[in-house]
């Protein structure tokens, strides 16, 4: 809860610091950039882990599982994001008139 309250904060802060309307898709494509890649190092993580500890195809279960809750976790997380840069655009639009 505190990982969304704080992207909610930045995506605030975020949208009234920078004049004009932000890009949101280019900040969503960004995001998924982002979250494939960590979701990939993770996961790669995860193998050679599960790997190491000998368990039958626990690495590749673990790269898998680690994929895929990393990107959609950090998905989520700019989601987040990207409605608080839109809050933070009202309140800058309302705030400076």
């Amino acid at each position: 809860m505190i990982f969304e309250l704080l992207a909610l904060v930045a995506g605030l802060v975020y949208g009234y610091a920078n004049p004009g309307k932000e890009d949101r898709w280019a900040l969503l494509k960004k995001g998924a950039i982002y979250g494939i890649i960590l979701g990939v190092v993770f996961g790669l993580i995860g193998f050679f882990l599960g790997s190491y500890l000998g368990s039958l195809g626990g690495g590749l279960l673990f790269f898998t599982a680690g994929t895929i809750s990393v990107f959609i976790s950090v998905v989520v997380l700019v989601t987040i994001f990207i409605i608080g840069t839109f809050i933070g655009d009202m309140l800058e639009v309302a705030l400076k008139k």
